[in-house]
């Protein structure tokens, strides 16, 4: 099976490296907004011996949401959301795609429209508690924001844009460890600017599973597609 799903992400990575020489670097999530953020540290599950879920604290972070396959607003697409950490060793990605919330449902992939959705991680994480997935769940009452650049800036600049960072083991229940408040655009944006989960996981989360499997050729063929 392991081998079935390397080579199936393999054989998906050949389109993948060619789109991503032509959208330069970049086959999914073309285009997006980058923003200042902060993450609100609350204090999350003390007995899954991942210290850096149970940490807490505030620290700036950067946020990118963007539409996954890069479809016309008027389109629901799959939606990201991105979020870099500083770490100990280098940087930390976060890679949430817009999914259902149930137990089965939160690692099927949905398309959305409103960028205030729930976002999961899809990808698990090998912990010495288990397996664990990561989720942002916007805050309740939360307004419809379309996904697209002017819209997600206004949101954020007037606060209506704002997510509980959860984790989970397995099909358990989510377990709050952080608020992640998003700020306003980043005036400037590194253009070097990439997201990648697989190479960069949280300090005791290691990629594993399916997806991380299937996933990792996808962001070497991105890697490649950008030197070109």
């Amino acid at each position: 099976m392991t081998d079935l799903l390397r080579i199936a992400g393999r054989a998906v990575a050949v389109p993948l490296g060619a789109l991503a020489r032509w959208r330069r670097g970049k086959p999914m999530h073309p285009r997006g907004a980058v923003l200042d953020a902060v993450l609100e540290r609350t204090g999350g599950p003390a007995g899954w011996g991942v210290p850096w879920l149970a940490g807490s604290g505030q620290e700036a972070v950067l946020v990118r949401l963007s539409r996954g396959a890069g479809l016309p607003t008027p389109l629901p697409d799959l939606l990201g959301l991105a979020v870099r950490l500083p770490g100990p060793d280098g940087p930390v990605d976060l890679l949430l795609s817009t999914t259902g919330r149930g137990r089965l449902t939160r690692w099927v992939p949905v398309p959305r429209r409103d960028a205030a959705a729930v976002h999961c991680s899809i990808m698990g994480y090998r912990t010495p508690a288990g397996p664990v997935f990561l989720a942002a769940l916007p805050e309740p009452g939360a307004a419809p924001v379309t996904a697209e650049p002017g819209p997600v800036a206004a949101a954020a600049r007037s606060g209506r844009l704002a997510f509980t960072l959860v984790a989970a083991r397995g099909a358990g229940e989510w377990q709050p460890f952080a608020r992640l408040r998003l700020l306003a655009p980043v005036p400037e944006v590194d253009p070097d600017l990439r997201f990648d989960a697989v190479r960069n996981p949280p300090p005791g989360l290691v990629p594993d599973g399916p997806m991380a499997r299937f996933r990792a050729p996808a962001y070497g063929a991105a890697r490649e597609g950008r030197g070109a």
